[in-house]
């Protein structure tokens, strides 16, 4: 399978800050409504991050080139150091480093030596990243992303969040220029208004201790969750008061996937709030993430727009079920991206 031309098929109060990881990483580790809605207001800059020497530069005023990462969610088969420069020698700019038992454990002893070993690491390959928190039994070897925000169990509720915040200092120890995280799947038998509460509640805890790290909070709109759209970020930000360290994830193949607006409407609608992106091919209404060419993306426009926001972070490809392949699809997506955003396929 090779990546053929892309086709164009259509178009709250917050809590306290939580006990039970303080300091930095250095301080050692012991669905929703259409997304037609208008926003309110929008933060004055978008968050930005320093290129490193060698990578690319903005394009022209107004606009910037892209600068792609890869997943390591879909480099689970290799080691962490051979990943990254596995990353570095393909020309990768930077790496989306999702927490979990063989990239950076955030339960194991010693996260905060670890911690300076792995930016030690980038630092040497010139890369950049994004922190994760998407795997997938990182809390619980029996519940796929579980605890969640929205868990019935307050204790539960709390380990997921103290899982964030060690993230966020785990970020700010990397130089990471965003930390993502999702909401979750509403449980059986709570009502939406008490799922919206409790996401409220726990995110809030951790905005503050984003705010405190200087590092945003990207939350992703996930189909099937209760932060489903674009239209569900916006409610959850004016519920938190519109911080200023609350930003946004956008999958370009969830906006494939569910909104009700193609992919490049999506990258400028949500440009003010963009902190993080990430990018694979998908269908309409089918939640698979495809390599580039298996879906229905048309990407040299989400990329134009893209471009055309001044968004400096990453743009990260996200294969998460295609480690297998791993090292293969890394080159031949950045292959296919560099093309598209080109204006062309490779």
């Amino acid at each position: 399978m090779s990546p053929h031309a892309p086709r164009n098929t259509r178009s709250g109060t917050p809590s306290s800050a939580p006990g039970g990881a303080s300091g930095g990483a250095s301080g050692g580790a012991s669905g929703g409504a259409p997304s037609s809605a208008a926003p309110d207001s929008t933060p004055s800059s978008p968050h930005t991050a320093p290129l490193p020497a060698g990578r690319t530069a903005p394009a022209s005023a107004g606009r910037t080139a892209p600068r792609w990462g890869y997943g390591t969610n879909g480099l689970t088969d290799l080691r962490l150091d051979d990943a990254l420069a596995l990353l570095a020698d393909l020309g990768y700019d930077g790496v989306g480093l999702t927490l979990d038992h063989m990239h950076l454990d955030p339960l194991a002893p010693d996260l905060a030596a670890r911690t300076r070993q792995v930016a030690r690491t980038l630092e040497r390959h010139h890369l950049t990243a994004t922190v994760e928190t998407g795997a997938r039994y990182v809390l619980d070897p029996r519940r796929k992303h579980g605890p969640s925000l929205l868990d019935p169990d307050p204790d539960a509720r709390a380990a997921r969040t103290r899982l964030l915040v060690r993230a966020v200092r785990v970020g700010a120890d990397l130089g990471a220029h965003a930390v993502h995280c999702f909401s979750g799947i509403t449980p059986d038998g709570t009502d939406p208004d008490t799922a919206w509460k409790r996401l409220t509640e726990e995110l809030g805890a951790v905005v503050e201790v984003a705010t405190d790290a200087g590092v945003p909070l990207a939350i992703e709109p996930e189909p099937g969750h209760l932060l489903a759209t674009l239209a569900d970020f916006h409610r959850l930000r004016r519920a938190l008061g519109s911080p200023g360290a609350l930003g946004l994830t956008l999958d370009i193949g969830h906006c494939q996937c569910l909104e009700p607006d193609p992919p490049a409407a999506c990258v400028r609608a949500a440009a003010p709030w963009l902190r993080h992106v990430q990018i694979e091919d998908m269908r309409r209404g089918v939640h698979e993430h495809l390599p580039f060419g298996d879906g229905e993306i048309d990407f040299p426009p989400v990329l134009d727009a893209l471009a055309a926001t001044g968004y400096q972070g990453l743009t990260v490809v996200e294969l998460p079920r295609h480690s297998h392949a791993g090292p293969e699809l890394a080159a031949r997506s950045l292959e296919f991206l560099r093309a598209a955003a080109r204006g062309g396929s490779a």
